[in-house]
């Protein structure tokens, strides 16, 4: 679907990786101001290069692509601040029934779970604004 709905080929990274230390520097990027850009970074990597994602050098090497400093971003993946803010999401999806990506969750009412196609999305979206 995704090459037939977005034009994007996938290939896919190791599969079985830990994601957590992925989410813990999504956290510190977050909070650099730059967590739109490692998130991008990191889900290109993933699903379109085939990298992986759970090493800190591999991590790292994220980081420094999107303009984080490598010494704090290393620090901060054992920072038990960022790992609180991973764990409330980790409590957030459960409370909302989730256990699988990707889940999109809209004005905390609509759940979008899988991989969807455009019109779907767009459906979702526009039933939100109408409501709004």
């Amino acid at each position: 679907m995704a090459r037939e709905q977005y034009g994007v080929e996938m290939n896919q990274g190791p599969i079985g990786q830990n994601s957590r230390p992925a989410l813990i520097g999504a956290k510190y990027a977050e909070a650099q101001g730059c967590g739109g850009a490692y998130h991008d970074a990191l889900l290109r990597g993933y699903w379109q290069e085939g990298l992986a994602i759970e090493g800190t050098d591999d991590l790292l090497a994220f980081a420094i692509a999107v303009g984080l400093d490598p010494v704090g971003f290393r620090a901060a993946l054992t920072d038990p601040q960022y790992e609180a803010l991973v764990d409330a999401d980790i409590q957030q999806a459960q409370i909302y029934g989730l256990s699988g990506v990707p889940a999109l969750v809209f004005e905390n009412r609509y759940l979008l779970s899988g991989a969807q196609p455009v019109a779907t999305l767009r459906q979702v979206c526009d039933r939100v604004l109408s409501e709004q």
